[in-house]
């Protein structure tokens, strides 16, 4: 659990870091005219850097995590005789509502979405370890992506279905820019979930979670995480890194040699659904090699607190950050750019970091923690 703990803290941490260069899912910067040359490169490299080390990588590590952590609650209680698979359904109700108070604040959350596709894990945990890996594997491959990309294939007139968000997106953009709170809550609760969902399906988050939830059960199943393991992480690394390349090359090359729109997009979102997951990989088993290899660890521990509360510090980032770039609140997305956006998002990050540190010293829950797992048991 501790080590489980190290990487969620790890992701959350990327997660808020990723969520201050784009002022919150608030795509609204100063003009850039008249800054200097050292300043537009820095706010060049601090955003290629933080999504090419993060982006969709940090998100997933946060998914696999979340698998995980189901299969300990169902280990724990089927030792004790209980099917927990049911409690985890309201479990999941419980999470959506949390999500929609998260999603008030912020439009681009994952919480509610968890919820919705969650409901696969009381579904499949009963599967054998090879039918879930198997099941696991075709949904990480986008399948509705690849049927699009064949069927564009083969009939040159098909167009790539896409859910129309432009109306949506903008009516959250205006609100962000001139609304009030109340007026923000409303239409993230409503405009904004409705753009975050077709988003996520547009972009094959719906597979990739699943696929993501199924992956986490089974570390979980098999001990994975454990020290003795780390033979098999190692094989996961070097997998990792003969995959990722030859992946992520591909990815860049697809725009020049595939003409059609129709086949193109899909092919992409495949193949860096497929990239993304190899450097999560990476991310992960060098993590656990460090965690356990090297004198490292104790500089992790410290981390430990910030990923048991990782639920807590999801939400309040949310409030802080919409407070200080939304226009209700500081309207600082006006006035910082992205190197100073991510000295902020360093700043939320240590400030959460001292709070989870002094809190789990006196209490064995975060606040919101404490909260979803007396509601889970109604007591």
């Amino acid at each position: 659990m501790d080590v489980a703990d190290v990487l969620r803290g790890l992701a959350v941490m990327g997660i808020i870091l990723l969520h201050a260069i784009e002022h919150f899912n608030f795509y609204s910067f100063p003009d850039t005219t008249g800054q200097s040359v050292w300043l537009n490169f820095t706010d060049r490299a601090v955003w290629d850097g933080l999504f090419f080390l993060f982006g969709g990588k940090a998100y997933a590590v946060f998914a696999l995590l979340f698998g995980f952590s189901y299969f300990i609650q169902y280990d724990n209680q089927r030792l004790r005789g209980r099917d927990f698979r049911l409690r985890f359904c309201w479990r999941l109700v419980l999470l959506f509502l949390i999500g929609n108070l998260n999603a008030s604040f912020f439009t681009a959350e994952v919480l509610v979405l968890y919820s919705l596709v969650g409901f696969i894990l009381p579904l499949v945990c009963r599967l054998k370890d090879r039918t879930l890996f198997l099941l696991a594997c075709v949904l990480l491959v986008q399948p509705l992506p690849v049927y699009y990309a064949v069927r564009a294939w083969l009939d040159p007139s098909f167009v790539t279905p896409v859910l129309p968000t432009g109306d949506l997106w903008a009516a959250t953009f205006e609100v962000q820019s001139h609304g009030t709170f109340w007026q923000t809550l409303k239409v993230n609760l409503w405009e904004g979930q409705l753009a975050s969902l077709a988003w996520a399906w547009d972009n094959g988050r719906v597979f990739q979670t699943a696929a993501l939830f199924i992956f986490g059960y089974l570390v979980g199943r098999r001990g994975l995480f454990l020290r003795e393991n780390l033979k098999f992480w190692n094989k996961v690394l070097c997998g990792s890194l003969v995959a990722f390349f030859p992946l992520y090359g591909l990815g860049n090359m697809l725009p020049e040699f595939v003409t059609s729109a129709s086949v193109r997009t899909p092919l992409l979102l495949v193949v860096s659904s497929l990239y993304k997951f190899a450097f999560m990989l990476l991310l992960v088993s060098a993590v656990l090699n460090a965690y356990y290899r090297t004198n490292l660890c104790g500089l992790f521990s410290r981390i430990i607190p910030y990923g048991r509360m990782s639920l807590t510090n999801y939400i309040t980032q949310s409030i802080i950050g919409s407070m200080l770039f939304y226009n209700w609140g500081f309207g600082l997305h006006s006035h910082l750019g992205i190197t100073a956006s991510v000295l902020v998002g360093v700043l939320i990050f240590a400030v959460q970091l001292a709070f989870c540190r002094w809190w789990m010293k006196r209490h064995s829950h975060g606040p919101m923690e404490y909260l979803w797992k007396r509601a889970t048991w109604l007591k």
